[in-house]
């Protein structure tokens, strides 16, 4: 009988396990799987990337236990030639890149017998991917770590081999070296893959050594360097302890804050050299060297401040000079903006205006404000009102803006005028009005961008409002029929008129186990598949800005667990069918932004202030967020709760300490200054 209930407790506990087979580690800031406790066969995918570089590393385990790796190696600022087999379309995407298996790996003799890997024990990720394998019978134990450099064209592979027998171990390496050249924009590549290490050496019982297998890539008559894997490591690891060390979340659910702190290192990694100096760009294997209205200008850039990054800050910025750029040569809004600058700033996308221009009206003001660098702001505010007049002048007979797609980009109809881009000029309009106050401008500017704002809030509620479905919440364009992810962009923006009805069709009608998906259409199977986490994201922010709290901290919940320990960790991704749930960057700063601007309620109103508008859960007794780096100061937000459904908010800010009690759902002004 005691046998008997063992073997079912190790089928529960087995069962539990499914597909989640990955757990939060000790500090919060690694996910670990125990190969033994899960699920096989599995594969997966991570992006990791540095300022050349960018790998993409598929892993299999298969029902033994045995591992295989997949590397596709990106060099993002060396475009290649087309083939004639290859489309217009591809020169966007035609990146220096390759993919290597492991065959590409040097031999290992131990006492004159080729090394067997052994079965893989467990898998870490804290930055870096680490596989630790069990003593093989040659009794060597190996650890595999992969990780880009930081600065140079280079990936990186360093096994660490320890000695677990009794006796001293000869090891003997036969070092690979293969040279693949490749013709380009720039000239003659050469990709060098190639491994570091000891002919011969004897191990003595409980030692450790260590090799090294690299992928680099040169043009031209560039000299091949001397590669120090003990010094890139290094430096990986500090980057990611310096991440780490700003805009830290503190919650009662660990979750939530490894998530957090993974998206840090997502979102702040992706940052390449370009033409345009450093840029932010998303990845995915398709996206580098370049800044995009949407990704750069609208979701990561206002996050940056808050980091703390200055790296991070300098993207954004470049990100931002480029499109204000091109408005110095539209002095008469003919033309629309590029959406984006691709391939080093080679080539430009796309003419189509996607309401780009709402997009960098509502994330450029915010950025300007959170950075709190006057003199910046001075130098972009015009780059700001550009934007908001071209908006202004697509307004239709309704009031609101008209746009020939968002930035679904014709992937699904959008009508004439949808609701994201009138909902993100009412949010860019008042990010200007705080951002026009906080640089002196005349009252009448001010005012003008308030009075825009009233009038196109009524022309939202006259031309987008309506039932859907049942439900009172939003049409996302004139004959529209069916529920659109995007309907949670007034929430965002505060707008919350239609909150209950929309918050019942983001999380009813449109939740699923991957988040909100974009449409649920009865006439178009192929559309209601669709999901991309940036809407999820967005309808979480703008689901706890509306006040429904407990709700959205359930979704959140179950969404993070889904992402960070599920099928395919450990970010949050851009798309699937399409991009097939690839690592976008600057969905992981949306993710941070679910708290700094959803739970946490920070608004920037001007250089040294923000509005606070916290938003506890009932099971939570308090909450922080420590070292937020924006408005010029480093300070830490304590929300506590307090008697008779009071909150108590600590503001900690160098030896200023500002304490203020509020009631659940209020917002009040903080001045750090």
């Amino acid at each position: 009988m005691k046998n008997l209930i063992v073997a079912l407790l190790s089928i529960v506990a087995y069962s539990s396990q499914g597909q989640h087979q990955w757990q939060v580690d000790a500090g919060q800031e690694s996910i670990s799987c125990d190969v033994n406790l899960s699920a096989l066969p599995f594969e997966d995918n991570i992006e990791m990337a540095g300022r050349k570089i960018s790998g993409i590393i598929t892993y299999a385990v298969d029902s033994n236990r045995q591992l295989s790796i997949n590397r596709r190696i990106i060099f993002p600022q060396l475009p290649k030639y087309l083939t004639e087999n290859e489309s217009k379309w591809q020169k966007y995407r035609a990146y220096l890149q390759g993919e290597y298996d492991d065959d590409f790996l040097p031999s290992i003799y131990v006492n004159q017998k080729e090394l067997d890997l052994g079965k893989l024990k467990s898998i870490v990720i804290d930055g870096t991917l680490d596989f630790e394998f069990e003593p093989s019978k040659s009794g060597i134990a190996i650890k595999r770590s992969l990780f880009p450099s930081t600065t140079e064209r280079l990936f990186l592979e360093v096994w660490t081999l320890t000695n677990t027998n009794d006796s001293i171990a000869f090891l003997n390496l036969g070092n690979t070296r293969t040279e693949i050249t490749d013709f380009g924009l720039y000239g003659t590549y050469k990709r060098v893959v190639s491994s570091s290490g000891f002919d011969q050496l004897k191990l003595a019982s409980g030692a450790s050594t260590q090799i090294a297998f690299h992928i680099s890539a040169y043009k031209n008559d560039e000299p091949e360097n001397p590669i120090d894997h003990i010094l890139e490591q290094s430096k990986r690891e500090k980057m990611i302890s310096e991440f780490q060390e700003q805009l830290i979340l503190e919650t009662p659910q660990e979750e939530l804050n490894t998530l957090f702190a993974f998206s840090k290192i997502r979102a702040a990694e992706n940052i390449f050299d370009s033409k345009m100096g450093i840029v932010h760009s998303p990845g995915g294997g398709r996206y580098y060297a370049g800044v995009w209205a949407n990704d750069q200008a609208e979701y990561s850039g206002p996050f940056f401040p808050y980091l703390g990054y200055n790296d991070g800050n300098t993207a954004a910025i470049n990100a931002y000079k480029m499109f204000f750029e091109q408005m110095k040569t539209l002095p008469n809004f003919e033309k629309n903006l590029w959406a984006s600058y691709e391939m080093n700033a080679e080539e430009t996308c796309c003419g189509t205006d996607r309401g780009d221009a709402a997009m960098i009206a509502y994330g450029g003001a915010h950025f300007l404000l959170a950075l709190g660098d006057e003199k910046i702001a001075e130098e972009y505010f015009p780059m700001i009102e550009w934007a908001l007049e071209f908006s202004n002048r697509k307004l239709n007979k309704a009031g609101v803006v008209l746009s020939e797609s968002d930035e679904m980009e014709g992937r699904i109809p959008t009508g004439e005028a949808n609701l994201s881009t009138s909902a993100l000029y009412y949010g860019g309009l008042l990010h200007a009005a705080d951002l026009a106050q906080a640089l002196d401008l005349p009252n009448e500017q001010v005012q003008k961008y308030l009075d825009r704002a009233a009038a196109l809030k009524i022309a939202i509620e006259k031309y987008f409002g309506a039932t859907q479905e049942g439900l009172e919440t939003y049409r996302y364009y004139d004959g529209h029929e069916y529920l659109r992810h995007w309907i949670c962009l007034p929430l965002v923006v505060g707008i919350d008129e239609r909150k209950e009805g929309t918050i019942e069709a983001l999380f009813d009608r449109l939740w699923t186990e991957n988040g909100v998906h974009v449409e649920k259409n009865s006439d178009n199977e192929a559309i209601s598949k669709i999901f991309w986490d940036r809407g999820t994201l967005y309808a979480l922010r703008g689901t706890f800005v509306a006040g429904a709290t407990n709700q959205s901290l359930e979704k959140l919940t179950q969404f993070s667990k889904k992402r960070l320990l599920g099928d395919h960790v450990p970010y949050v991704v851009e798309a699937y069918p399409e991009g097939n749930m690839a690592h976008l960057s600057a969905e992981s700063a949306l993710y941070c932004r679910v708290f700094t601007e959803g739970i946490f309620g920070i608004n920037p109103v001007g250089f040294n202030s923000f509005s606070l508008s916290p938003r506890l859960p009932d099971g939570w007794n308090k909450m922080a967020l420590r070292k937020i780096a924006a408005f010029n100061q480093v300070f830490d937000v304590e929300v506590n709760r307090a008697k008779f459904n009071m909150l108590e908010v600590v503001i900690t800010s160098g030896k200023k300490v500002i304490k203020r009690q509020m009631e659940q759902g209020g917002k009040i002004r903080i001045d750090l200054l």
